[in-house]
């Protein structure tokens, strides 16, 4: 342990482990010899006529507390201690009242409950016994008006004077070895706590508010030294960077909330404390309870887990870069299949044999998937990468939507599912990402065509509603059971069985949730299965609130471009 010479940091506290019934058997002792020694007086005084009258009852009424006290070898605790002095302060009252008090043969016995006290040790014991001095006194002075005092007795006051003060020296020896023990008790319960505070795997301090610091104990942290925290104080032994997160841990502990702090030591900047520091009001003034413990461990590990998520996140970003790359690199290859494939089948340059035109459609067909599947990979690479921007614009959204539905129109004819939009009759006018709508409005209607069999139906909805457009796409095809649905939305996440899966990629619905998202928005999907499915996209676009609906409904105007279906 490290301290300064003073230790004024706490207050004393009363000792938990005195036992009273250690002086027991002297303090019984006591009280037995003086009654003896006070019925030998009184039955001797009246043998050789010395003693008569009441005279003799005041002897012998001081004899009564002294037959009591011996009780004390059966029952010793403070209450019966105080109700032994309240006895002994009546005894001497009726002893003074009886021999004309200060003035009577009997003057010495009236200091007896003080010398009682004294025995019994502690200040309340000696308050109560000087309270019984001065209660016998005052009845004396009483008696003497009252009565009188009777012949001058000076042989009778000096031998109660001499035992007054024979029963005295052993009341002060009994307070001395109380005290004494007292003394004895407080010194080891401090040796036990400072052998307590120094094995504690951290190390304690008692700091001032301005960071001198008091006293130390425990064990150092690898990396400190105790010697310079008492020379130069808390704070400088911090690392610079680390001070003003030091002195606001300070302030807020000073003000009475717990705070705590991680430094690195400004001679071992490789290591880390973690300090806890807390207020402790003394006499003297507030003072700061400080526990630093080693912290370097625990900081190696987290700067492990800080290199590992930065190269998880470097590797995460190299690969949607080269998936983007890739995606460029085979996006130009397969365009130009794609235009001799169309070329072959359109029979631009003569006829082909039916075989080969039929490899031609297969080639088409295959390489259209697959065109559609690297720009879907392009888009979500872009944004993993976070390298996707909007392009933001005002336009009419009926525009966008309306050239989506005829781009798929001819898809839904060739499979026999009827194709509809129902579109506010005024315009739209949003703020947002032209390509964006376009591809979200692609990619819903896409998927609800090939996933609703023929016969079935696809409607595209859309309005504004406040400062949010909202865009539904609803159809009457397979359906999505309900633990596909919270799944669907990821990239590469498909429901159905494999038949259903291998007509998609499961990236649609990801790039929807992935563009709204980008707009502020969010994606909802409502299914239920053999009955159909109901997308919505609500983003928080639109420039103008819709005007109020007319009486009797909206009118319902179904564009040219949408004809049959």
């Amino acid at each position: 342990m490290h301290t300064e010479p003073q230790h004024d940091f706490a207050p004393p506290r009363p000792l938990a482990g005195l036992d009273r019934s250690e002086d027991g058997p002297a303090l019984a002792a006591w009280h037995a010899a003086w009654a003896v020694a006070a019925a030998l007086l009184a039955l001797g005084g009246r043998w050789l006529g010395a003693v008569d009258g009441a005279v003799f009852y005041g002897i012998v009424a001081m004899v009564v507390p002294g037959l009591i006290g011996v009780g004390l070898l059966i029952r010793n605790r403070q209450a019966e201690r105080l109700l032994l002095l309240a006895g002994w302060g009546l005894a001497a009252v009726m002893a003074a009242s009886f021999s004309g008090g200060l003035s009577g043969p009997l003057a010495g016995f009236v200091f007896l409950p003080l010398a009682a006290g004294l025995a019994m040790g502690g200040s309340r014991a000696v308050q109560v016994g000087a309270l019984g001095v001065g209660l016998a006194a005052l009845a004396g002075l009483f008696s003497t008006l009252l009565v009188d005092v009777g012949p001058h007795r000076p042989v009778l006051a000096t031998i109660a004077a001499l035992l007054t003060a024979g029963a005295a020296i052993p009341a002060v020896r009994l307070s001395w070895r109380q005290g004494e023990r007292r003394l004895g008790h407080a010194e080891a319960e401090v040796r036990r706590l400072e052998s307590l505070m120094a094995a504690q795997g951290g190390l304690t301090l008692v700091v001032l508010p301005d960071g001198q610091v008091r006293a130390a104990y425990g064990r150092p942290p690898a990396g400190v030294s105790v010697d310079p925290l008492f020379a130069e104080g808390l704070i400088t032994t911090a690392h610079a960077p680390d001070r003003p997160a030091l002195l606001a841990a300070l302030s807020k502990a000073l003000s009475g909330q717990d705070a705590t702090v991680r430094i690195a030591p400004r001679g071992a900047l490789d290591r880390r404390l973690q300090l806890h520091l807390s207020r402790l009001d003394a006499v003297d003034g507030p003072r700061i309870v400080v526990q630093a413990f080693d912290a370097t461990p625990q900081y190696a590990h987290e700067l492990g887990l800080e290199a590992a998520r930065f190269e998880a996140e470097t590797r995460e970003a190299g690969k949607t870069r080269f998936l983007a790359n890739m995606s460029h690199e085979l996006r130009t290859p397969l365009n130009a299949v794609l235009g001799f494939a169309d070329m072959m089948r359109q029979r631009l340059f003569g006829p082909l044999p039916d075989r080969y035109g039929e490899y031609a459609d297969n080639i088409h067909e295959a390489g259209g998937h697959l065109l559609d599947l690297i720009n879907d990979v392009l888009d979500v690479s872009k944004i993993e990468a976070e390298r996707y921007t909007l392009s933001l614009e005002r336009f009419d959204a009926r525009e966008i939507i309306s050239a989506a539905v005829a781009l798929v129109r001819v898809t839904a004819d060739d499979r026999g599912v009827s194709l509809s939009a129902v579109l506010p009759s005024e315009p739209v006018e949003v703020s947002a990402d032209k390509r964006a709508l376009k591809q979200i409005t692609l990619n819903l209607l896409s998927n609800a065509v090939k996933f609703t069999p023929a016969g079935g139906a696809v409607t595209v909805s859309s309005e504004a509603v406040g400062s949010w457009l909202e865009l539904a796409v609803a159809d009457t095809g397979v359906g999505i059971a309900p633990e596909d649905v919270k799944r669907l939305g990821r990239p590469f996440e498909q429901a159905g069985a494999i038949e259903q899966r291998r007509q998609g990629t499961g990236l649609g619905l990801s790039l929807v949730r992935a563009l709204a998202e980008l707009h502020g928005g969010q994606m909802s999907i409502d299914s239920t299965l053999g009955e159909g499915t109901a997308v919505t996209v609500r983003m928080p676009v639109a420039v103008a609130a819709r005007a109020p609906v007319p009486e009797g409904g909206a009118e319902i105007i179904a564009l040219p471009l949408m004809g049959g279906g």
